[in-house]
């Protein structure tokens, strides 16, 4: 498989925009909007504990033997690594949880069951793993709000390449989110991290991302680009109280069982 090339992708989008500069013309000016729950960072143990106690839930759909067995994970604490948390307004119940890995110290959860192809290799990446969200409309909103979280995290954090696993049917979700196949089209493989069930591995460039998704037109675009959500908040240090500090600069469907 070629390298994709952001730098021609980016290039590409600005003949694009060019031909059309209607697309340009109808781009909003950036808008606050609240949302019914807050999304941070873990930075103590009882907010982990409510993280987890998410990620029992949602992969208790569909996965319940799995989701049996899960705690507390060496991983949540590793340094280069983050936990979302994303918490009701109304009572401060959990709604959603996403963990988000980056390589820079250590290879990615992914890597324990695939070599990642050449043109990844020697690229900073960030990896979201363990998502899990409350059912209903509410589970629909905090998937957008953390898939939000999780851009706004690798842009903050000088990320190259957000790489995912997808087991079917959700990995049609993220290809509607424009991540490509990191191997063969379509093509799912054995996950150890989790549980051995085969997932595809898909990556998504973020340099170029909201030119991307202005180009397609997509839906979420205003969400993720033009709107300001203040009740996302990435200014907590993560649970390793390593050197890395992130500051939120402004402020989907994803699905369960990451």
């Amino acid at each position: 498989m070629d390298r994709p090339n952001p730098s021609a992708f980016a290039s590409e989008l600005h003949h694009e925009h060019a031909a059309h500069p209607e697309i340009a013309e109808t781009i909003p000016l950036r808008k606050t909007e609240r949302l019914p729950f807050t999304i941070r960072i873990v930075a103590d143990d009882a907010s982990l504990q409510k993280a987890v106690m998410m990620r029992q839930i949602a992969y208790g759909r569909h996965l319940p033997e799995f989701a049996n067995k899960m705690t507390v994970e060496s991983g949540d604490y590793e340094p280069g690594t983050v936990v979302l948390l994303a918490q009701s307004k109304l009572d401060g119940g959990p709604l959603g949880t996403m963990r988000i890995q980056t390589n820079e110290f250590a290879p990615l959860a992914v890597e324990q069951s695939v070599r990642l192809p050449d043109w990844l290799q020697g690229t900073r990446m960030a990896e979201a793993t363990r998502l899990g969200v409350a059912g209903g409309a509410i589970g629909r909103m905090v998937k957008i709000g953390l898939c939000k979280a999780l851009y706004l995290y690798c842009e903050q954090q000088r990320v190259d390449w957000m790489v995912i696993t997808a087991r079917s049917p959700l990995d049609r979700e993220y290809e509607a989110m424009l991540f490509n196949d990191v191997f063969a089209a379509r093509e799912f493989l054995p996950m150890a991290h989790v549980g051995g069930l085969p997932h595809r591995v898909m990556a998504k460039p973020v340099a170029v991302a909201r030119e991307r998704w202005a180009a397609a037109g997509h839906p979420l675009y205003r969400f993720m680009i033009h709107t300001h959500h203040p009740d996302i908040d990435l200014s907590a240090a993560d649970l390793s109280f390593g050197p890395e500090t992130v500051g939120c600069l402004e402020a989907s469907h994803v699905g369960y069982g990451r």
